[in-house]
């Protein structure tokens, strides 16, 4: 991972091997941005999504990109559940699409988000209430806006107006019952809603 980094430009200011070290060091080095494995010492099961909950609580300007082996809704629900920007959410596989990782990084150093496709697929596929309110085109949009896209990107990948990309979003919040705010974040709202619902 060191290695990967460095080679595409990027400053690796610290390494940890486990959830204290992970907090000492973004206490110490204060960095864009923080990639964690879910899974850390010593049990190998959740420390690395607690550490990361409780670095953002601790450190909310820092980005967050954890990595996990499976798509887990419900782990992607508790880091999603506080203050939604700088946060990232990767399956490990994707690694090696090396340009897809270093972006996705760069987007969460930039408090952004970055969802897997498969964690947005998962979401589509549980049948839960606020998704049976979508149309199938709203359903893509929101996919679409779950992997970082704006409306300008939606529109051409859909090869479809930006305005109509709007209505859809539109559409969307309405379903979702998110209401404008004054940080007009409803985007990643969108997406939250339903990941919580995916919760045990």
């Amino acid at each position: 991972m060191v290695e990967l980094l460095t080679a595409r430009g990027c400053d690796v200011i610290a390494t940890v091997g486990d959830g204290d070290g992970l907090l000492a060091a973004v206490a110490t080095h204060a960095p864009d941005v923080a990639v964690v494995d879910i899974r850390m010492p010593p049990t190998h099961t959740d420390e690395g999504i607690r550490a990361a909950i409780q670095l953002r609580a601790a450190h909310p300007g820092v980005g967050v990109l954890v990595f996990s082996q499976h798509a887990e809704p419900a782990w992607a629900a508790r880091l999603l559940a506080g203050e939604a920007s700088g946060i990232g959410y990767l399956l490990k596989e994707r690694v090696s699409a090396t340009a897809d990782f270093i972006e996705a990084l760069h987007r969460v150093a930039a408090g952004g988000v970055a969802l897997d496709p498969e964690i947005v697929s998962r979401m589509f596929n549980t049948g839960s209430r606020p998704l049976d309110r979508l149309t199938e085109r709203e359903r893509v949009v929101l996919d679409l806006m779950a992997q970082g896209h704006s409306n300008r990107s939606i529109a051409e990948l859909l090869v479809i107006s930006e305005r109509a990309v709007e209505k859809h979003a539109a559409s969307i919040f309405t379903k979702f019952d998110l209401p404008p705010t004054a940080a007009d974040n409803r985007r990643v709202k969108a997406v939250v809603a339903y990941l919580q619902e995916s919760k045990p």
